[in-house]
């Protein structure tokens, strides 16, 4: 039976992406408005269909059309995109449980939410297709962990640096938060 997140736990990926929104804005010096024009929301567990669940992820990113025919959205156009956030609650709250003590909910739902925006961003700005081969897309999670990593080291976030080093593989105990 899968875990979910407790509704004191919503709290903390809510709080999470919103300082994510602002950490993202600010490091890559756009407005939030920019970001927020990236459409994209963000589910859990008990709330994603079948298909945007993924076993081994912390967080999975699908991408939808919009198209109302006839119809014109506030940009003048007929369709748009955007982005859904699949938050993994079974495979997040799995890796708190077996990295426990150290890595805490909140620091690990920082760095995903930190992460997953950065993806967004880049597809949204054309630096890497959604729907690239599989190779390109293993560079481009590298990528982007690099962006996210390079992002967080000002952040004074309880917590956080055990994240991130268990992210760069330095300590044992990472091999059974990643693992």
């Amino acid at each position: 039976m899968p875990q979910y997140f407790t509704a004191a736990q919503i709290p903390l990926a809510n709080k999470a992406f919103s300082d994510a929104e602002k950490l993202v804005t600010n490091h890559f010096d756009i407005r939030e408005e920019q970001l927020k024009k990236n459409k994209y929301d963000v589910k859990t567990l008990a709330y994603l269909d079948k298909h945007e669940i993924r076993e081994g992820a912390f967080a999975h990113l699908c991408k939808y059309s919009y198209e109302k025919p006839g119809a014109l959205i506030p940009d003048g156009k007929s369709s748009f995109e955007f982005y859904r956030i699949c938050l993994q609650d079974n495979i997040i709250l799995q890796a708190v449980e077996r990295a426990n003590p150290f890595i805490k909910l909140a620091p690990l739902l920082f760095y995903i939410a930190v992460h997953e925006l950065i993806h967004v961003l880049r597809f949204e700005r054309g630096e890497i297709d959604f729907d690239a081969p599989e190779k390109e897309k293993r560079r481009e999670e590298e990528t982007v962990h690099n962006l996210t990593r390079n992002a967080l080291q000002t952040v004074k976030y309880h917590d956080l640096n055990i994240v991130l080093d268990c992210f760069s593989s330095r300590f044992q105990i990472c091999d059974l938060f990643i693992n």
